[in-house]
C-alpha cells in the first residue's frame, strides 16, 4: 500500500496539470479569468477518472511510482469507480479518514486501493 506523503505528492502533481491546462483554456480565451478554480476542478476531475480507467494510474501517480487497483478482483477500475473516487476526493474529508491498511474512505466505498507499483 501507498504511504500518505507519497499518495499527496501525486495529488499536487495532478493538481499542478490541472492549473497549467485551465491556465492554457484562459489564454486561449476557452473560458473566463474568474472562472478559474471551476475549470481546475473539472479537468483535474476528468483528468484523473479517465487516466485511471485508462491506464490506473493518474500522471502524478505515474510519476511517483503508484497506481490504482481494484481490490474485489476486476481487471481494472471502471469509470464509475473512478469518477466516484474522484468526486469523493474533491470532498477533502474522506481522503483524511484512512483505516489500518492506509486505504481512505474514498477506496474503501469505491472499493479500490493505492499501491506502489
Amino acid at each position: 500500500m501507498a504511504r500518505s506523503g507519497r499518495r499527496f505528492a501525486a495529488l499536487l502533481v495532478d493538481w499542478l496539470i490541472a492549473y497549467g491546462l485551465a491556465g492554457l483554456c484562459i489564454s486561449l480565451g476557452l473560458f473566463s479569468a474568474p472562472w478559474l478554480s471551476t475549470a481546475v476542478l473539472v479537468i483535474w476531475l476528468v483528468l484523473g477518472a479517465v487516466s485511471v480507467r485508462l491506464f490506473s494510474f493518474t500522471p502524478g501517480q505515474y510519476a511517483l511510482g503508484l497506481m490504482v487497483v481494484s481490490v474485489d478482483n476486476r481487471m481494472h477500475v471502471g469509470i464509475g469507480r473512478a469518477l466516484g473516487r474522484g468526486l469523493l476526493l474533491t470532498l477533502v474529508i474522506p481522503a483524511l479518514f484512512m483505516d489500518s491498511d492506509m486505504r481512505g474512505m474514498q477506496d474503501k466505498f469505491t472499493f479500490t486501493a493505492v499501491v506502489r507499483r
